[in-house]
């Protein structure tokens, strides 16, 4: 069994795991800040583009968990990060075919870090036509043997990646490709707004 975090737009790396079936998601697991559990990374007009969710001041405690975790609307990252999406990709092929199902999630407030990633993997395995249902775990998974555990190894931070020998990012067009070179394992909206019905055989054929 796989066992995965519940994170932000996981990237490609991530849904290739998730797709194959035999996952638990724990969102017990202790909350850490600066992980893929609050952020995300997109293509923009300068490169890739970090954007973190804001999370409420003593939620970074290792003591909670994502469910435990409540996020922060003083800031207004919503708006940003929709607004930093839109612009993004509003020029990508697939862009205005699945706008209207993912703009009002950021117009909504959810309490938790695990409201908000949870909704938007129900609405990004819909989109991308996968017929996973995720799995999540009632209390924290302790792993046994046999178990792959991929929490926090998946992860935006180089010395913590685990190596994957079952995942190989295969290479697709990309905004603003005619400024920067192809950047491999971006969040799965750049994969969905780039190649659409494409977006769940891209992830397969990453998996070796």
């Amino acid at each position: 069994m796989k066992i995965l975090s519940l994170t932000y737009l996981g990237n490609i790396q991530y849904f290739s795991k998730l797709i194959q079936g035999d996952c638990i998601i724990d969102p017990h697991e202790n909350y850490v800040k600066q992980s893929f559990r609050n952020r995300c990374e997109i293509m923009t007009a300068d490169g890739v583009k970090s954007l973190s969710i804001q999370t409420v001041k003593g939620s970074n405690s290792k003591k909670n968990s994502l469910m435990e975790t409540e996020i922060d609307y003083s800031k207004r990252w919503q708006s940003q990060h929709w607004k930093a999406i839109s612009s993004s990709y509003k020029s990508s092929p697939y862009f205005e075919y699945y706008v209207d199902a993912l703009e009002p999630i950021y117009k909504e407030k959810y309490e938790t870090l695990y409201e908000f990633n949870s909704r938007l993997l129900e609405v990004v395995l819909r989109l991308i036509g996968s017929s996973v249902k995720p799995i999540y775990s009632d209390s924290y998974v302790d792993v046994a043997e046999g178990d792959e555990d991929w929490r926090g190894v998946i992860s935006p931070k180089v010395r913590e990646v685990k190596p994957d020998v079952e995942f190989k990012a295969v290479e697709y067009w990309q905004v603003f490709s005619e400024r920067h070179p192809f950047a491999p394992n971006l969040s799965i909206l750049d994969l969905l707004f780039c190649e659409g019905p494409n977006s769940l055989q891209i992830i397969k054929d990453s998996t070796l």
